[in-house]
């Protein structure tokens, strides 16, 4: 196995290198982009380990020594060298082949591959993802008793991703050079950027070596861009627990909440992160770091952190189903172990009140979004784990038990839509459908981010609360709203952030739900 890869190592890589980087060589400059030698880094050739630790370091080694090749190549050009290579470096990745079948617990998940083959991923960032790596390699490697390869893959890391965080370009890259820029370095390709592995749309023929990931490198880094854009934090800010909301009112709260925590030292909470990169550690009332924006971002996350990750990050997603989408597929990244929606919804039934609360357990799905991605008829479960993590948080927060509970929160489908103003229409076809899948509300968010959990393998949860009744004839007038608002977010807030606290309490392996894997998935949850 390792002689095959070494092999292929040599010829992907040690034939187009023509040296290392000398930064006083010089080339004359008008040769075309067919005329430009390659030239990449000198790579070593790939190593098993049977320790996960080792395994992330080397892989830490050979990303470390591709992103500084791009980046010091990229200076020097900025300070004047003049262009003699078209220039490239490659992500480092994960092999691991089998001759035979794991004998694992059954009950597990993830941790092992499905059969007998050769298994592969590239990889991005394992400074970020160090823990997460060490896991997942460590489960493959105890439950098949085989060691991974780590070397270097066949996928050139873009130059756009190569750039430290933060790190801003003087001007435009487009006006530096005489030649565009994707004449010297690799510039992101969109098909290897994309949902093929995690939408089960990969090719799984015989001898064709497999997904170890549900992403890809380029994936990754493309996510980890964009949510740096979207929530103006950094990526490794994120927590491994989510909740997402389209109201800033949560948000205030949130932040309210977080100060507290952090002021009484509650739940080993360590930080609080704002929009910027704005860092107010536990027991100091001015941030120690970072700036805040000019303006908010488009969705701006907030972290209460925790050692490992294990504290929260809110969102506020907007409203509507695009948004939604949007958010998930770039969070789902970072590999979380619960997103759960908080929101408001308009009740369905006139048995509802304005404030009751609604705890899905089936999600009828009109926003469309994800249609092509996960088709229609496919349902979306209620996990079980989250479902009770909800109903035990309502009954905490509130004090209320048995039939007192039931008078507050109901559970049933709730239906999301992509029309905002549905009301406007011809209300026959809706309403019909509306009655024949016994939902109880609307919204326009959560089967969205239900169907993206589902897709990513990610657990997922919706607590709505009723704040309009329109089929009823109980619209929101803006009086009422701000005090509905005023009275019932602080209380649905602390519900959602006790439910998280109680599914953190739970081992990870019970929460990544085995309703979440297909018949064959990749190794790595």
């Amino acid at each position: 196995m390792l002689a095959a890869i070494e092999t292929r190592h040599e010829n992907v890589v040690a034939a187009t290198r023509v040296g290392p980087y000398n930064p006083a060589m010089r080339i004359e400059t008008g040769l075309s982009t067919a005329d430009l030698p390659l030239l990449t880094p000198d790579y070593d050739p790939p190593k098993p380990f049977t320790d996960a630790g080792e395994a992330v370091a080397e892989l830490k080694r050979i990303y470390g020594q591709s992103t500084e090749f791009l980046r010091d190549h990229f200076r020097a050009m900025l300070e004047g060298e003049k262009v003699k290579a078209r220039l490239r470096a490659f992500y480092p990745e994960i092999r691991f082949t089998t001759a035979s079948y794991a004998n694992v617990d059954s009950r597990l998940a993830y941790g092992h591959v499905s059969g007998p083959g050769e298994f592969f991923t590239t990889v991005t960032r394992p400074d970020l993802f160090a823990n997460y790596l060490t896991g997942q390699i460590g489960l493959l490697i105890a439950n098949h008793g085989m060691p991974v390869v780590i070397g270097v893959s066949e996928t050139p890391i873009p130059l756009h991703f190569a750039f430290e965080e933060g790190y801003h370009v003087p001007g435009s890259i487009e006006t530096l050079f005489d030649r565009p820029l994707r004449d010297i370095f690799d510039a992101p390709d969109l098909s290897t950027t994309d949902d093929r592995i995690a939408n089960g749309e990969f090719d799984d023929s015989p001898d064709v070596p497999q997904p170890l990931a549900p992403f890809t490198g380029p994936r990754i880094d493309y996510s980890l861009h964009r949510l740096a854009h979207y929530t103006a934090t950094s990526p490794g800010h994120f927590q491994n627990y989510v909740l997402l909301t389209n109201y800033q009112f949560y948000m205030d709260e949130f932040v309210r909440f977080a100060r507290a925590a952090l002021e009484n030292d509650t739940n080993g909470y360590t930080a609080l992160v704002e929009p910027g990169n704005v860092v107010t550690e536990a027991g100091n009332t001015a941030p120690s770091s970072g700036a805040a924006p000019a303006r908010m971002p488009q969705m701006p996350a907030f972290h209460l952190t925790r050692p490992g990750n294990s504290g929260i990050t809110m969102i506020n997603i907007g409203i509507g189903p695009s948004n939604a989408k949007t958010i998930t597929d770039h969070v789902a990244v970072l590999r979380p172990h619960t997103w759960l929606m908080l929101g408001h919804c308009a009740g369905l039934r006139n048995t509802q009140s304005l404030g009751d609360y609604v705890l899905a357990h089936a999600y009828l799905r009109e926003d469309h979004v994800l249609d092509d991605d996960l088709p229609i008829w496919v349902p979306v479960p209620a996990l079980a784990e989250v479902q009770v993590a909800l109903q035990e948080a309502v009954a905490e927060i509130t004090g209320l038990s048995g039939y007192e509970l039931k008078k507050i929160m109901r559970t049933g489908t709730v239906a999301t839509i992509d029309n905002r103003n549905w009301e406007l229409r011809d209300q026959s076809g809706p309403v019909q459908r509306l009655s024949q899948s016994r939902a109880v509300a609307l919204d326009m968010e959560s089967a969205t981010i239900a169907a993206n959990g589902f897709r990513f393998r990610v657990p997922y949860g919706t607590l709505l609360c009723v704040s309009d009744k329109p089929l009823h004839g109980e619209l929101k007038l803006p009086g009422m709203a701000t005090e509905f608002y005023n009275r019932q977010v602080g209380q649905h807030l602390a519900i959602g952030i006790r439910a998280l606290e109680k599914l953190r309490e739970m081992p990870s392996e019970r929460l990544h739900s085995r309703k979440l894997r297909s018949f064959s998935e990749t190794s790595f949850q």
